[in-house]
């Protein structure tokens, strides 16, 4: 008998990654709390337009770790009567209200505020603040930045994948959704800083607005890149092609079974896959498909450690 397959795609996260994504989560939480507070009285002393986007910003940011700490928490309930299949599509429901706050309480108001500014102008202020909490910020987003890194690494290193690709196709949309927000935040914060920069030596608001609305522009397409991505697992996302070709060959390699004849996959939730097949088990009488069918399921469980529900269907595959 062949061995067992293994996975080379982060398409199925293992349960044990939902702690990490809680304190993933929790230690961008605090950290964009402290940087709003910072940025709106570095935004108020400065009379910075972009500063006060930013200060937007974090509080958005804010606004989603705690839907995304929601939504971390929610898909972790134990399945019951009503939810027979768990609770794990309620992390896609409110990261994807999550992603929603941050185009509204983030973007909107940013993009506001640049095109108010460049309309009205803007009265100068105490500058070495703004560039001060700036820096400040910048130090605390890097660390909450690293804590999502190292998570992407080590998910990344598990699935034999590099980190990039793991990020882009992972189904914990919450990891996702701090290490996105987290590098927006940074380039957010530099393009504050060039926007006053560029303001003070040349006493003109409408680069301060500028650099608003860029900001603006940034969580924009943010919240709307991860509103897609939740979006799609919410109305029912089937695995990644790679873990479908793992799954039909393991059972094409189980003993006893003749042929796939129609498979299906969908996510419960980032950690846990429904697989559903139609099966030509060899005709050797019911007691044998039976022990083929659990043998088959075994062997896909040892593969793919996030496999919750398997379903196979005796089917005769049809002959032209």
């Amino acid at each position: 008998m062949s061995e067992t397959p293994t996975i080379d795609a982060p398409d199925v996260t293992t349960a044990n990654e939902g702690g990490e994504s809680t304190l993933t989560v929790v230690v961008a939480g605090a950290a964009n709390l402290a940087i709003a507070v910072a940025k709106a009285v570095g935004g108020i002393l400065a009379g910075s337009s972009a500063m006060l986007s930013e200060a937007a910003h974090s509080m958005a940011d804010t606004i989603t770790e705690v839907l995304l700490l929601t939504a971390v928490k929610r898909g972790e309930r134990p399945a019951d009567d009503q939810h027979q299949f768990g609770y794990g599509q309620a992390h896609y429901f409110w990261a994807f209200i999550a992603a929603l706050a941050t185009f509204t309480a983030g973007s909107v108001f940013s993009i506001y505020q640049g095109v108010h500014t460049i309309i009205e102008g803007e009265e100068a202020g105490d500058y070495l603040v703004s560039y001060i909490v700036l820096a400040v910020a910048f130090v605390i987003e890097s660390i909450s930045l690293g804590q999502a890194i190292r998570q992407v690494r080590g998910g990344a290193k598990r699935s034999r994948m590099h980190p990039a690709r793991y990020l882009r196709r992972t189904p914990d949309t919450a990891l996702k959704a701090v290490a996105f927000e987290d590098s927006a935040a940074l380039v957010g914060l530099v393009v504050a800083a060039l926007g006053l920069v560029v303001t003070e030596v040349t006493g003109s608001g409408l680069f301060d607005g500028i650099a608003s609305i860029v900001i603006g522009v940034l969580l924009a397409f943010v919240a709307v890149t991860l509103g897609r991505d939740n979006a799609s697992y919410l109305v029912g996302r089937s695995a990644a092609p790679a873990v479908q070709d793992l799954i039909r060959r393991t059972l094409n390699e189980t003993p006893g079974v003749d042929d796939v004849v129609m498979l299906y996959t969908q996510h419960l939730g980032p950690h846990e896959l429904l697989v559903a097949a139609k099966v030509d088990f060899t005709d050797t009488g019911s007691d044998d498909i039976e022990r083929t069918a659990e043998n088959a399921e075994q062997r896909l469980k040892e593969a793919i450690p996030a496999l919750r529900e398997v379903f196979l269907d005796p089917t005769p595959r049809r002959t032209q």
